[in-house]
C-alpha cells in the first residue's frame, strides 16, 4: 500500500512511520523542514516537504495513496487554537476529495464527542466533523485518552514544590495512553481492508485515579508520598499568568481541566464501555519519567 503520515517524525508519526516500512508498504512522510529529509529517509520513507494547512501540497502529496494518516501538529503561537485546528482539518479534507483518498485514520482525542466546554480538545472536535462530511471515504477517529508525555510538564513543579498540582487531581479518573500504543493501533487501521464509513476507536493505555498517577510517578523517583493537589481555576489561571502565558493556551487548558475534573472529557469513553487495551501501562511510563526527571 502507499501510505502518506503526516507529522512523520513526531512521537506518534515515526513509530507509525517505522512499523509501515518494515511491513513493506510505500510511505510518505510529511515533513516541514528540508533538514529533516534525512531523517524521514533514514526510516526508509519517502519525504514530502511542506506545510498541512496548504491543501495545494496535501492534494498533490495525497494523490495516488491508498490511505492518509491525519493529525494536527501542535502549535501553541497561535492566537485563536480552534481556528487553527479548523484550517488544518479543511486543508485535510480539501486535499482528501480532490485527491481521491478513500481511507484516512484522523488522531482525535478522548473528549472529542463534545463540541464545547473540554478547551483544546474542541478542536479535536471539530476535525473530526469536518473530515466526517466526506463521501465515499472509511474513517477511523483514533481518539487517545491523556497522553503520557504531558505528565513531563509537572517535573519542575515536582522538584520545586515537592507536589502535583492543577485544576484537577485527587480522585479524577484520567483515562492515559502511550504513543506508542496510538502507533500500533494507527498502524492496524491503516492496513485494515475491512468495514466502511465512519468509525471511532478509543486506546486507552491505563486509566488511573490522579493521586494512583502520583503514587506511582513519586516511587520511581524518591518520592513516595507524592501528592496530586487540586487547585481552583482562579489559582491555576493567577499562576499561567504568571508565567506570561497567552489567553488563548490560560483558557483552553483550564477548561480542559475542568472537563477531566466533571468527568464530562471521559464520559463517551465510558459510555462505549471501552477498556485498557495498550501495553503501555503507568508502571511502564514510570520509569521514563524517572530517567526524564534526573535531568530537569
Amino acid at each position: 500500500m502507499k501510505i502518506v503520515v503526516t507529522g512523520s517524525l513526531g512521537n506518534i508519526g515515526k513509530n507509525l512511520t517505522r512499523q509501515l516500512v518494515k511491513n513493506g508498504h510505500e510511505v510518505i512522510g510529511i515533513i516541514r523542514s528540508p533538514e529533516n529529509a534525512s531523517e524521514i529517509e533514514s526510516i526508509g520513507a519517502i519525504p514530502a516537504i511542506g506545510s498541512v494547512d496548504d491543501a495545494e501540497f496535501l492534494t498533490e502529496t495525497f494523490n495516488g495513496a491508498d490511505a492518509v494518516f491525519t493529525m494536527v501538529p501542535p502549535n501553541y503561537s497561535i492566537a485563536n487554537s480552534r481556528e487553527y485546528y479548523n484550517l488544518i482539518g479543511n486543508a485535510y479534507a480539501e486535499a482528501i476529495k480532490k485527491a481521491g483518498v478513500k481511507k484516512i485514520v484522523n488522531i482525535s482525542s478522548w473528549g472529542a464527542h463534545l463540541p464545547e466546554e473540554t478547551g483544546f480538545i474542541t478542536g479535536a472536535h471539530d476535525v473530526e466533523q469536518i473530515l466526517n462530511k466526506l463521501p465515499a471515504v472509511k474513517i477511523t477517529h483514533i481518539r487517545s485518552g491523556y497522553i503520557y508525555y504531558n505528565l513531563f510538564h509537572f517535573a519542575g513543579m515536582i522538584k520545586n514544590l515537592g507536589f502535583i498540582g492543577s485544576n484537577y487531581g485527587g480522585n479524577d479518573k484520567i483515562v492515559l495512553t502511550s504513543t506508542r500504543d496510538i502507533a500500533d493501533v494507527s498502524f492496524e487501521e491503516l492496513i485494515d481492508s475491512s468495514g466502511v464509513g465512519i468509525n471511532v476507536r478509543y486506546i486507552a493505555s491505563d486509566d488511573r485515579t490522579a493521586s494512583e498517577i502520583a503514587e506511582t510517578l513519586g516511587k520511581e523517583i524518591g518520592i513516595p508520598d507524592l501528592e496530586w493537589k487540586t487547585f481552583t481555576n482562579e489559582e491555576v489561571r493567577k499562576n499561567m499568568e504568571k508565567q506570561g502565558l497567552s489567553e488563548d493556551i490560560i483558557f483552553n487548558t483550564i477548561d480542559l481541566n475542568t472537563s477531566i475534573h466533571n468527568g464530562k472529557m471521559r464520559e463517551d469513553y465510558d459510555a462505549k464501555k471501552s477498556t485498557v487495551t495498550g501495553k503501555v501501562g503507568l508502571e511502564d511510563f514510570a520509569k521514563e519519567f524517572a530517567a526524564y526527571y534526573k535531568n530537569v
